[in-house]
């Protein structure tokens, strides 16, 4: 008889657990149970549910079961409840069914959602989520993994990390392991194809079928409740070469802002479908491939699915990451039949998403051949060939060819304007509060496409619904938009951690001039680049923050990253270097890309000294030399720097490369210097607002006895102050004069005189005199 015993339910996930099916345990209960981190377990409660178990920390209780609200839910159970743990054998599920919100089922292919659900153990009834297991069962589909959490992210926007479905049925009961061989589908919908290629099939129909990527990379924006679920009708739709007829696809006056390029795209397809007389007429011909490159979420995908329907074509969609995980024989096989269904009988487009990764730039191999074969044939044979992707850059340059994929359309990230203009179509059957100001909310929101401003309305409907619970006639109130704002996150900076603190020039104690100077150089270009463009100037590229160490320049970005609407992208100079030979150029490129579409952008660059030092100078075999090259490249090469602002920092501005400095680059030399008297009298009072000082601390004259304090240095003495009420009493509700002289005793000045002479002297001969 298998071992079991009843637990405490305790809601406490460690953060990689987070609705994926994890439950923890002390390594003593693991031993008792017989268990090993990553076994299956049943799970008993009010009711029945299986999970994969993970040992607990070394704090952990003997006493306890440590899972999230997910794994909770399932049980029927509340934290503090009585759970019932007994092993479970580990068995394969041949079959498994969910369902989910209709955009989510629209725009998720099964193998996206089989991925999903790799190495999760599933029973019927269950919650699950899109959140792939970081502990893979096996280390052969990792990068498949990866591949799916990006397309996922590109399909559903921020909304797959909280969307929940449920386990309609699974195959066999009582809780089975999800694998490759897995038939995933969802309900009276599409199902996988085996691993290796085997047949799936729709439920309800008669024979394989298949059930390929719905083509959903891009949400749409469509309006129905805020959902954003544009990309529509893919159901099934031909990764074994089934095409269909996009019924539900969205419409045009439902993608605002992707006018321009629908109108050219309609052009090119209904002349090649529909007017290949008048071509004939002429003596010419036209070539129907079609590469769209745009951010991700930016409604790729559903511009195509619109389109189509607009001329009346059918739709083949291929996802690229899954062909490409397959062997040779078996990608080229599935290209094969989709080029054939797309080529037999009517107007029908080819949909690749997500292309890079079946012709890769870097080492394209065997499959890339086939696909450029099928492309070439395909297109010749009078079908459209239309691929995307987000990444333009890691596309095989011989698509480009002549008689594969000769038009290029482009989609832009959207501006204010076009993000009020979105906005407006989410919102349209959302009961907004008369506080709401949608203009505003375009203007906090840089960087965001189309998926992430459905996210964000949808985020800010969930926190409606929980204020107003009891309410008749709830409503969303611009409360609930600065809420959603704070979680949701624009899709172009998912590669970013950078957290910001919540201050902003005014919590800088003096530097006014500084302030001053760095308003003009990096806010006003962000914020007001009309203007510029109104009076025919090019705002300044880049600013240069030099002076001693512990002065705040750090600190001054951060509170310019808090003034303005603009994103974030943060990195220390030495973390591009790289010892391979073109790494560090190609993350330098990487930065600058990612700073272009999440514009408007400020690109700090700490430690630039680092990373640009004075060319022919550094022992490293010309690494640094070639860096210098790429920066000065990206900063005012051919491909134009818009609505992106670059802060260099460094305490050595004689070690930065003197071409960085120059009108064009870096052009603002900034010196932050060392506060003085009433300036440290400043930033202690900055330091101490939220400190409850005694009236007999004087902080000016504090302040002027300070010689040689740095900025960080007075702050440093605010905290050691506090720290020293906290050892004199645990219960001191005040900071007093005597707090401050002890600490005065442990902070010492670390400002160094010689230093503090050399940036003085190199501040009189760089920077321009004042104005008058």
């Amino acid at each position: 008889m298998a071992p079991e015993l009843t637990l405490t339910a305790s809601l406490r996930p460690a953060a990689l657990d987070a609705r994926r099916g994890v439950v923890r345990l002390h390594p003593e209960v693991l031993t008792a149970l017989g268990l090993r981190p990553g076994d299956p377990v049943r799970l008993a409660g009010r009711r029945e549910t299986a999970g994969i178990v993970a040992p607990a920390g070394p704090d952990a209780s003997t006493s306890l079961m440590y899972a999230d609200d997910l794994v909770l839910g399932n049980l029927g159970v509340r934290d503090g409840g009585q759970v019932t743990i007994t092993p479970l054998p580990v068995t394969a599920a041949t079959r498994v069914t969910l369902a989910g919100p209709v955009e989510i089922v629209a725009a998720v292919s099964p193998e996206m959602l089989r991925l999903a659900l790799l190495g999760k153990v599933v029973t019927a009834g269950d919650d699950v989520s899109l959140m792939p297991q970081d502990v893979l069962p096996d280390a052969s589909v990792r990068s498949l993994v990866e591949a799916a959490r990006r397309s996922l992210a590109n399909t559903v926007g921020y909304a797959w990390t909280s969307t929940l479905l449920t386990v309609v049925a699974a195959e066999p009961a009582g809780g089975a392991l999800v694998t490759m061989d897995t038939l995933v589908g969802w309900e009276h919908g599409p199902v996988t194809h085996g691993s290796r290629g085997g047949a799936g099939g729709r439920p309800d129909a008669a024979g394989p079928s298949g059930g390929g990527p719905s083509g959903g990379t891009g949400a749409g924006v469509t309006g129905a409740g805020g959902t954003g679920a544009g990309v529509a009708g893919g159901r099934g739709a031909g990764a074994t070469g089934e095409v269909e007829v996009p019924v539900d696809a969205p419409a045009l006056d439902q993608l605002p802002g992707l006018r321009a390029q629908a109108e050219e795209l309609t052009e090119l397809l209904d002349l090649g479908f529909h007017h290949r007389e008048v071509l004939g007429r002429l003596g010419t011909t036209v070539s129907l491939g079609v590469l769209i490159s745009g951010p991700a979420g930016s409604g790729k995908s559903a511009l195509v699915r619109a389109v189509a329907a607009q001329v009346g074509a059918r739709i083949c969609a291929l996802w690229a990451p899954e062909v490409a995980a397959l062997d040779n024989q078996a990608a080229a096989d599935r290209l094969r039949v989709a080029a054939a269904a797309v080529r037999s009988g009517g107007p029908a487009v080819l949909l690749v998403t997500d292309v890079e990764a079946l012709a890769p730039a870097d080492q394209p191999g065997p499959v890339a051949t086939v696909f450029r074969q099928v492309l070439a044939e395909t297109v010749r044979a009078g079908a459209a060939v239309v691929c995307t992707t987000g990444r333009p850059e890691a596309v095989d340059p011989a698509l480009r060819a002549p008689d594969l994929l000769s038009l290029r359309i482009s989609i832009p990230l959207p501006d204010p304007a076009l993000r009020r203009e979105q906005l407006t179509v989410l919102t349209r059957e959302v009961p907004l509060d008369e506080d709401v100001r949608l203009d505003e909310v375009a203007g906090r929101t840089p960087g965001f496409v189309a998926a992430d401003l459905a996210a964000l309305v949808r985020e800010a409907g969930v926190r409606a619904a929980l204020r107003q619970k009891a309410a008749r006639t709830p409503t969303v109130a611009m409360a609930d938009f600065t809420a959603a704002l704070e979680v949701v996150r624009p899709t172009t900076m998912a590669a970013s951690t950078l957290e910001l603190a919540t201050v902003t020039l005014d919590d800088v104690g003096d530097l006014v001039e500084v302030k001053q100077t760095l308003t003009e150089s990096v806010l006003w270009p962000l914020t007001y680049p009309d203007t510029f463009a109104r009076l025919g100037v090019q705002p300044p590229r880049g600013v240069l923050l030099y002076g001693p160490p512990g002065c705040g320049k750090t600190y001054l970005v951060t509170a310019l990253a808090g003034s303005g609407r603009a994103n974030v992208l943060s990195v220390k100079g030495a973390e591009l270097l790289s010892k391979w030979v073109g790494e560090s150029e190609r993350a330098v490129r990487e930065l600058f890309r990612r700073a272009r579409e999440a514009a408007p952008t400020l690109v700090f660059l700490d430690e630039v000294d680092a990373l640009a030092p004075v060319r022919g100078q550094a022992g490293d075999a010309g690494t640094t030399d070639r860096v210098v090259a790429a920066l000065l490249t990206e900063l005012d090469g051919v491909e134009a720097l818009r609505n992106v602002v670059v802060v260099g920092a460094t305490n050595r501005p004689d070690l930065v490369d003197p071409a960085l400095l120059r009108p064009g680059r870096l052009e603002r030399l900034v010196y932050v210097p060392p506060p003085d008297g009433p300036a440290r009298a400043e930033i202690l009072r900055a330091a101490a607002r939220q400190v409850p000082l005694a009236p007999d601390v004087d902080l000016a004259a504090l302040g002027a006895e300070l010689d040689g304090f740095s900025a960080a240095d007075c702050a440093a003495l605010v905290r050691e102050a506090a720290l020293a009420a906290m050892r004199e009493s645990l219960n001191a509700t005040t900071v007093t004069a005597g707090h401050v002289a002890a600490a005065r005793r442990r902070v010492r000045p670390s400002l160094d005189p010689a230093q503090l002479a050399h940036l003085t002297a190199y501040a009189a001969t760089h920077e321009p005199p004042p104005t008058p």
